[in-house]
């Protein structure tokens, strides 16, 4: 005699959704963009950005959002750049381009005559960042 099987567990609403999880640094920034999203926007991602001027780069599946810190009186501005307006994404490299450029911890957004640059804490953010903007700009 068998057994019986074990009852499946109730999945969480969690499990049941089929959208990823957001992948952030801190909450707090997590939430600042999630509160300015359109209906019907989701977002993919906000990773911290270090140096001096952005604050933070935020992804959607249809816009890049940067907080810009570098205003006159330590104003900020959360810039919204929609992935159709993007011209380029690639990596800063301190050398000749080549395989280093892949490692780098920098990117930059070209958008109609200007390049935003963001900096990141380690190249895998960099790369995250850098491959989900392109892949939204090629398949927009």
């Amino acid at each position: 005699m068998s057994e019986p099987e074990p009852e499946p567990e109730p999945e969480s609403e969690s499990q049941s959704e089929s959208e990823p999880e957001v992948v952030f640094d801190f909450a707090q920034q997590r939430d600042a963009v999630a509160a300015g999203l359109l209906p019907g926007e989701r977002l993919v991602a906000v990773l911290d950005a270090v140096g001096t001027g952005t604050g933070f780069l935020g992804l959607t599946d249809s816009r890049v959002l940067l907080q810009d810190r570098s205003l006159v009186g330590g104003k900020s501005t959360l810039v919204s750049i929609p992935y159709g307006r993007i011209i380029s994404v690639g990596f800063v490299a301190d050398s000749d381009l080549g395989i280093e450029a892949l490692s780098s911890s920098t990117i930059t957004i070209t958008v109609s005559g200007s390049v935003h640059q963001v900096a990141f804490r380690g190249a895998d953010k960099a790369r995250y960042a850098h491959d989900t903007v392109l892949w939204h700009v090629l398949n927009g």
